[in-house]
């Protein structure tokens, strides 16, 4: 008789056993079925909206419904279903834009779709004001997490089903705004941080500085500054001109360390001397890279260097970006970005909403405090016709890169409004002097944009 029981338990155990996993396979039938789908050759997927609901990616798309250059600004963003390129909306998200579900199975009119938080006019605008010259610009709500503006030159026409891809320009097929570049003086906003954590703001703002032109190191290596001298500075002159001697002497000062430096840049995100991650912060599936830089001994050129954001040094556009919102939100925590609004499943039914997060404290909010302060009178002082009648808390940078036959030109900053929370970052390749400038870009980015969200209220 027990023996008989034991038999019952055992098969009710393994009839058990048997429903959980027959209702798990169903369950990752219903989840997965979308993605296998998707990646079909004859898959049928739904489109891709910005915020007011034009077209971002369309697979029927052809140039007589759309024009043949309507995509070109989104282009290496948003991608398309052809597999040419990975890093991008379409590609890391398609399961999303599967018009298949396991239990309907494939459905021609199905509803899928992906609504993104992308104001493709305003985007179609800054693409426009580069002109002739090549780069990247970034905006987003430093509040919320979305992002408006997201572009990099040069581009793919998808329309153009890469019938001349061996002949496109170097870059075209990626958004450079992920990518590390070098960060020019924008390097310097982290070094003042870093300063800020470490000596505190009365300490930095009695430090002050001689700028002849050039600075011999504590090692006799010549720190060159761009200009014939700027004198004697304190942090908020030598800030606003991007004054290599002066930070070079601020970075051999008594009264911070090495390991001050580095544990600042560490906590704000760098891979330091080659350690830490790679992948800084996935954006709706597409991977945007890690700072990094070498710091070794602050005595150094190539240390020094390093701080003022040439040598080794790189950083992504959106990590600049996403660093202005710790200092404009005055926590030292900055709002995460996305990409993605919302979905629609091949029924219609809406989800996958976006919801606001905040990362770590990078830096106190005391110092994302000084530091904003700093940004602000460089804006009031240098760039106030920008945004007309609104405060901007900017940082410029010049980068020499390919060896310094060329040089980059950057813009990162933040607006101070609590109605209008925009960071932003521009970056310029190849800027020479009377052509477009960052600056330039900024006002047409900001205006254009302040403007669409007033209408769309």
């Amino acid at each position: 008789m027990k023996s008989i029981r034991r038999g019952q338990h055992l098969i009710t155990i393994m009839l058990l056993i048997f429903l959980i996993g027959f209702g798990y396979l169903i369950y990752r039938l219903q989840r997965d079925s979308g993605f296998y789908i998707s990646h079909a050759s004859s898959a049928s997927l739904g489109c891709v909206y910005d915020r007011s609901g034009e077209v971002l990616f369309d697979p029927h798309a052809t140039a007589e419904d759309y024009g043949g250059d309507y995509f070109l600004d989104v282009g290496n963003l948003i991608g398309d279903d052809s597999r040419q390129m990975t890093n991008t909306l379409v590609s890391q998200n398609k399961a999303d834009l599967a018009n298949f579900s396991f239990m309907l199975g494939e459905q021609k009119d199905g509803k899928a779709a992906i609504y993104t938080t992308l104001d493709h006019n305003v985007n179609r605008k800054v693409y426009n004001a580069f002109g002739s010259k090549d780069g990247c610009a970034v905006a987003y709500n430093y509040k919320t997490g979305e992002i408006y503006v997201c572009l990099s030159k040069p581009s793919v026409n998808i329309l153009n089903h890469y019938n001349d891809i061996t002949n496109l320009k170097e870059g075209s097929l990626l958004c450079k705004v992920f990518y590390p570049t070098v960060p020019g003086s924008t390097q310097k906003i982290s070094t003042t941080i870093a300063a800020l954590e470490s000596m505190g703001y009365d300490t930095l703002c009695s430090k002050s500085f001689s700028c002849a032109g050039t600075y011999n190191n504590n090692h006799s290596q010549v720190i060159k500054c761009h200009s014939d001298g700027h004198g004697t500075q304190d942090i908020y002159a030598a800030f606003a001109n991007s004054c290599n001697p002066y930070f070079a002497q601020l970075i051999e000062d008594s009264d911070w360390s090495l390991a001050d430096i580095q544990k600042t840049y560490r906590s704000m995100g760098y891979r330091v001397n080659g350690q830490g991650d790679l992948n800084y912060l996935d954006i709706n599936g597409i991977s945007a890279y890690t700072a990094s830089t070498d710091v070794s001994d602050k005595d150094d050129f190539d240390s020094q260097w390093g701080c003022m954001g040439q040598g080794t040094t790189l950083v992504s556009p959106l990590q600049m970006m996403v660093w202005q919102s710790a200092i404009a939100n005055q926590t030292g925590a900055s709002t995460m970005p996305y990409l993605i609004s919302y979905t629609k499943s091949v029924s219609g039914d809406r989800k996958n909403e976006a919801v606001t997060k905040t990362g770590s404290e990078m830096f106190s909010a005391r110092s994302a405090t000084y530091i904003r302060d700093i940004m602000l009178r460089n804006g009031k002082e240098n760039y106030a016709g920008v945004l007309p009648g609104t405060d901007i808390g900017v940082k410029s940078g010049t980068a020499q890169v390919k060896n310094g036959t060329e040089e980059n030109s950057l813009l990162t900053g933040f607006v101070d409004d609590e109605d209008f929370p925009i960071a932003f970052c521009i970056v310029i390749e190849n800027r020479v002097k009377g052509e477009v400038s960052t600056s330039d870009i900024a006002s047409v980015m900001l205006q254009q944009l302040k403007a669409s969200l007033n209408a769309a209220e």
